[in-house]
């Protein structure tokens, strides 16, 4: 006989089933639960089964900690008097980060986080500098939360302190090479590539277009900072290659027939292909394009206000990135004065 195993009569009385007894401590208190092997009528599955358990790695034995990300994250979006105080916008990017969360650490023990390894998912992610600080920040958030109202013992706050990039300068206007480049580039990256310099847009927003976004000489893009969508008109060489593109989902960029291809997904071919550009084109992001599109509007002699209707972008960029047009312009005026003088002597 081997130690802990005990067999059960089945529900309906049909047939015998193994299961192995398992005792463990909680608060002081002896708990008990029997754990059924799955043996499936296999004989060397239920030595094998019954190992497991003997060495406590049999997966119903885990007992899975009241103290997870998954819960504190539940917790928290259920607390009304916290979302009640937050503002539309701020608890859309709290959502977007706590999913990223979720989506490796929901069922992870809360007090197994450490401030190195913080640290290191911080570099990691140095290539969206931005999103990197956001997950340090919301850590913050739910351990303060779970510490502060839920009274868990999780200990200091392991983000507490930790150095973050900051608010970054201004994202560099891609170079009309680069632009150029963008004919070559996959077919995600091409594609966010004219999408981003037609509209302006964020990155993301240009990633998940729709077909029925565009509509003839008109198109429906989404201001997602204020969050609302913009109907404006679309450019010639946007519509031109649009009109080039296979429908295949309901999205420009599918990932199957109802959703886009996911913005990590494109950010990282894009990366991918920025690195076939050699070193000169290190410093430039997907954002750079969206400011490369202020300033060829500028330089086509629009104003701010009607850059602001293509774009959506706030009056301070936008006469940020003017600025950059209108010094390349008058450089070129001087420096094709010079040449005419110089032609003269």
């Amino acid at each position: 006989m081997k130690k802990n195993l005990a067999w059960k009569l089945n529900r309906s009385k049909s047939s015998w089933s193994p299961y192995y007894r398992v005792t463990w401590y909680e608060s002081g208190k002896r708990k008990e639960r029997a754990v059924f092997l799955d043996w499936k009528g296999d004989p060397q599955l239920l030595d094998s089964l019954y190992w497991s358990c003997r060495a406590g790695q049999h997966t119903n034995q885990q007992q899975r900690s009241k103290y997870r990300w998954g819960e504190v994250i539940r917790l928290w979006r259920a607390d009304g008097v916290i979302q009640k105080k937050l503002a539309a916008k701020t608890k859309s990017s709290y959502q977007r980060e706590m999913e990223a969360l979720l989506a490796k650490n929901a069922d992870k023990d809360m007090r197994n986080t450490t401030r190195a390894g913080l640290r290191k998912a911080h570099a990691e992610l140095i290539e969206t500098r931005r999103k990197a600080d956001w997950r340090i920040q919301i850590v913050s958030l739910l351990w303060n939360y779970a510490v502060n109202k839920l009274d868990w013992p999780l200990g200091p706050n392991p983000a507490s302190g930790l150095d973050k990039y900051g608010v970054q300068k201004p994202f560099d206007p891609w170079p009309e090479w680069m632009i150029n480049a963008l004919d070559a580039a996959p077919s995600a990256v091409k594609t966010v590539g004219y999408v981003l310099r037609g509209t302006g847009q964020r990155p993301g927003a240009a990633v998940g277009m729709r077909w029925d976004q565009f509509n003839g000489e008109y198109m429906t893009v989404v201001d997602e900072k204020g969050d609302q969508e913009l109907e404006v008109y679309c450019p010639t060489f946007l519509r031109e290659y649009i009109a080039t593109l296979s429908v295949a989902g309901s999205h420009l960029i599918p990932k199957n027939l109802r959703e886009p291809l996911g913005y990590d997904a494109v950010e990282k071919a894009f990366r991918k292909w920025r690195e076939t550009l050699g070193d000169r084109a290190k410093r430039f992001t997907l954002h750079g394009l969206r400011k490369a599109a202020i300033i060829e509007l500028a330089e086509a002699g629009s104003t701010d206000a009607e850059i602001q209707a293509v774009t959506g972008q706030s009056a301070e960029m936008v006469a940020y990135y003017r600025m950059k047009a209108s010094r390349r312009a008058l450089s070129r005026t001087a420096q094709m004065r010079r040449d005419q003088n110089g032609n003269r002597t």
